[in-house]
């Protein structure tokens, strides 16, 4: 008997050094992904110039909104990752960085902006978008990060102190061509699911259909007409492990630089 507790013992005790070894492991391991993404973000900081702008000559303004745009030039960013296509501003958010696009979606879920070994990864454009923001559903994906960096602070869009503030509900865009900005008018849990993540339809009526869904699903109602006419930007990053986190907004300014 004595033989069978202490062989119980002895095999309740390898498996606690299994567990904390290998918690051990991945907690260095998402130091390790933290400190490359903090050095990564601190060096692009230190690159690059937002700029507060208002309406020019070349504004369009889809709807009226007093809201400001930004700029920034991405010529030194290139020189680091001729992937970046633009930078991305989400109010009352820590989203305040470049995105990028490569020729499929998996690379950028493990490689930091410098293109690193890292399941931080960066914020990403869908493969199939079109860079210009021609289609009429533009998809930018990130990793929900513990320490709320990448789209990690985008679950803030959920709280009502968030959602109170108007001022919050806009999305900010700046490319080589274009600086535009965006009105949020859908955020959502989801199971996972791809049927949000379509970039272009075959009718105006498949369109529609989609803009109901889509906004049907939001757990909040921003009270923002959305029409065929529209062409929309979709933020998605994981909750959980079953589920998104799923933000939509519409253009309703561009400025043509």
């Amino acid at each position: 008997m004595n033989h069978l507790k202490k062989f119980l013992l002895n095999i309740t005790i390898i498996l606690l050094l299994i567990v904390f070894f290998t918690s051990l492991i991945k907690i260095i391991s998402w130091k390790q992904d933290n400190d490359i993404n903090e050095s990564e973000i601190n060096s692009i900081e230190e690159k690059i110039t937002i700029e507060e702008i208002e309406n020019t000559d070349n504004t369009i303004a889809i709807e009226e909104s007093n809201e400001s745009l930004i700029n920034t030039d991405l010529e030194a960013l290139k020189e680091i990752n001729n992937d970046v296509k633009g930078w991305i501003q989400v109010k009352g958010t820590n989203i305040n960085y470049p995105f990028v696009q490569y020729k499929d979606n998996d690379y950028y879920l493990t490689h930091s902006f410098e293109k690193n070994k890292s399941k931080a990864g960066w914020i990403f454009m869908d493969y199939r978008n079109n860079t210009d923001f021609e289609d009429k559903n533009t998809i930018i994906f990130g990793h929900n990060r513990f320490d709320k960096s990448m789209f990690g602070s985008l679950k803030n869009l959920l709280n009502s102190s968030w959602l109170k503030n108007k001022d919050n509900h806009i999305i900010k865009i700046s490319t080589e061509k274009y600086n535009m900005n965006f009105q949020i008018f859908s955020v959502y849990k989801i199971k996972t699911t791809s049927d949000y993540l379509i970039n272009n339809f075959n009718s105006e009526n498949d369109f529609t259909k989609f803009i109901k869904m889509i906004t049907k699903r939001s757990s909040y109602n921003f009270k923002v007409n959305v029409n065929n006419n529209d062409k929309l930007l979709t933020l998605s990053t994981c909750s959980g492990s079953k589920n998104k986190l799923v933000v939509h907004a519409k253009l309703i300014k561009v400025q043509y630089k």
